[in-house]
């Protein structure tokens, strides 16, 4: 739980009740020194927004003046991020040791479990049992205090760290389902890495237990909202931590939902994104919206953020882009709809390639300048970090100005690009360690880590140009994503050049020639699981019988009507009864994605069977279904 930010030193806490926004916290009575915590939530996933688990040694609330005892082991979740996790600890004298983490998830979407090992040796973090990142550093030895397990939700002030906040965006929720204490036990455990570990407690949140638990009432500087005790909700064998306004507090929500933004994604597809999850069934209906002077819209699909919604239209004119007129009726999840509203549609960003991007700096020769990646709309830019500047020349390059100019400590950066292709050139130079060892990181693209353990220094050399390359980088969610994840220290970057290889445009992901059932994710599931399916081109089955000189025949026995082809998919039990139709129309060819939800159907927990059926073409696999 940040109370700091890039060294900025403040009062721990202090109670008063006096901020606009609240937020909540629940914390142990207890202190533990040493131990395995676990937890499994589901983050807010809002802009501007923290949602936590970590230890915290409080002795310093008696001491506030003093940070030289601080300790604190965190795992926070920022509501701008769609796939990642940040894993921090602090030491004495509010050093920070942060790093990034890529997940293939967004941890707003659904339950997962968290976990921290934290040994006199090594601190240790987990992803749904997975260990994922460890730290033995010789400041581990200094996290010597006893520590409380604390979750909080709550406003940071610093919009460079967790984004932009915008009040419509309220209220936001973050739901834990359970959480555990195992004691560090070396040699006599049963749990955990080598066994080491041993229960002591586990509490799945059915209601609050004061034995345990403390509902904290404090604030602290750097915090926009005061931790209120009627914002920890338990309900339905989950706990609810609310971030509200001072008058709706608790879990309540009387807003209808708000249009964040409007804009084009390219010349067929809009984009549109919503201040809070919204009903699938209301936002998808076709009726509900109208593009000024255009024909009605194709195909309306929500994401599975239940935020992000697409709009499949006729050709737009990207520079004349028309009004989009929006029916009254959508719901947000608590049943509050929306009235009719007229949005202008923000046209794509428009990039001269090869793209160059001069990190950290101005615009010099044919680079462009630097920017902060803030909202939804932003082209491009950084996400976190501190700018820095030498003037000392670069060793191998004649573009001396981009290997002087830098951000470091990002977690990402971000550019919107049409679906393609891409060649990517990362740029490098270290200009301020000057010793192998001192800073390391991983570096993710596309969701794919393509530099493992970077040592800048190590490799090239002090003030010494770097440059990596990357060929045949696909982007299919018109989105560029780099993802920085520290191993010692702060990642940084000098610049980044992309190259276009190939566009795309319009198509989401490349269509297999054949059918394809994916195995459902997660699973096992709770509570909600995507299945995920593909239906080939017509024109391939129309080929191949062609080719074989024969009508198509056995699984390729399809009805095919106007280039779309009927489709089922059904849910069954393992005794074979249908439980439930999820698919049954004629489709174009293309990747769907399904998802399947407990508040849908009644299900008992179990194995269940799904098939997808086309014509002669059946496919079944397993899924199963945890309460």
């Amino acid at each position: 739980m940040k109370k700091y930010f890039h060294f900025l030193i403040i009062i721990p806490f202090v109670i008063t009740l006096s901020k606009n926004y609240k937020g909540a916290e629940y914390r142990t009575k207890e202190s533990f020194l040493y131990g395995r915590f676990e937890a499994s939530f589901k983050a807010c996933g809002k802009e501007g927004t923290l949602s936590t688990m970590f230890t915290y040694f409080d002795g310093l609330e008696n001491d506030p003046f003093s940070t030289s005892k601080w300790n604190e082991i965190d795992i926070e979740i920022l509501g701008r991020y769609k796939n990642d996790v940040q894993f921090n600890t602090i030491t004495p004298s509010i050093i920070n040791h942060v790093r990034h983490h890529y997940v293939d998830f967004n941890p707003a979407e659904d339950y997962h479990t968290y976990a921290i090992e934290w040994t006199p040796d090594y601190v240790a973090w987990f992803i749904d049992g997975i260990e994922v990142y460890r730290q033995t550093d010789d400041f581990v030895k200094t996290l010597t205090h006893p520590q409380k397990l604390m979750f909080n939700v709550w406003l940071p002030i610093y919009s460079n760290w967790v984004g932009v906040w915008n009040d419509n965006l309220l209220p936001a929720f973050t739901y834990y389902d359970w959480a555990a204490y195992y004691s560090y036990t070396p040699n006599n455990g049963n749990y955990g890495t080598n066994h080491n570990f041993t229960l002591q407690w586990k509490d799945d949140f059915n209601s609050f237990d004061e034995t345990r638990w403390v509902k904290a009432t404090h604030t602290w500087d750097g915090n926009n909202s005061d931790m209120l005790p009627d914002n920890i909700v338990f309900e339905n064998g989950k706990m609810i931590l609310c971030l509200t306004d001072k008058i709706d507090v608790g879990f309540t929500d009387k807003k209808a939902p708000t249009i964040v933004s409007v804009q084009a994604l390219d010349e067929y597809k809009i984009k549109v994104f919503f201040s809070e999850e919204v009903d699938k069934q209301s936002v998808e209906s076709i009726s509900k919206y109208n593009i000024v002077g255009m024909p009605p819209v194709k195909k309306v699909t929500l994401m599975n953020d239940k935020r992000t919604l697409i709009l499949e239209v006729e050709k737009l004119d990207l520079q004349n882009l028309p009004m989009i007129i929006f029916n009254a009726g959508i719901k947000d999840l608590f049943g509050n709809t929306t009235s009719m509203v007229a949005r202008n549609i923000l046209s794509p960003p428009v990039f001269k390639f090869p793209i160059k991007i001069n990190v950290g700096g101005n615009s010099f020769n044919d680079f462009i300048a630097d920017k902060e990646f803030k909202t939804d709309t932003s082209s491009y830019g950084y996400m976190e970090g501190s700018k820095a500047v030498t003037n000392d020349n670069i060793i191998g390059t004649n573009d001396d100005y981009i290997f002087q100019t830098e951000i470091n400590g990002l977690a990402k950066y971000v550019i919107k690009v049409p679906n393609g292709k891409y060649k990517i050139k990362l740029l490098f130079a270290e200009n301020y360690v000057q010793k192998a060892g001192e800073r390391v990181f991983d570096v993710y693209i596309q969701g794919k880590k393509l530099i493992s353990a970077l040592d800048i220094f190590k490799e090239a050399g002090y003030k010494t140009a770097l440059e990596k390359t990357f060929d045949n980088i696909e982007v299919n969610d018109y989105l560029l994503d780099i993802h920085f994840a520290a191993l010692i220290q702060r990642p940084l970057i000098n610049g980044i050049i992309i190259e276009q290889l190939g566009t795309d445009v319009g198509k989401v992901e490349e269509i297999p020639n054949d059918f394809i059932l994916y195995q459902n994710y997660p699973n096992p599931w709770n509570p909600s699981t995507t299945i995920k399916y593909s239906i080939p081109n017509s024109q391939v089955l129309s080929n191949e019988a062609k080719e074989s000189n024969k009508e198509i025949t056995s699984s390729r026995q399809v009805g095919i009507r106007n280039d779309e082809m009927k489709v089922s998919l059904r849910l069954y039990d393992l005794l074979g009864r249908e439980v439930a139709t999820l698919v049954n129309e004629y489709q174009k060819s293309g990747i769907y994605n399904y998802q399947l939800s407990i508040s849908n159907l009644q299900l008992p927990s179990g194995v269940f069977l799904y098939t997808l059926q086309v014509g002669d073409y059946i496919q079944t696999k397993k899924m199963i279904l945890l309460k």
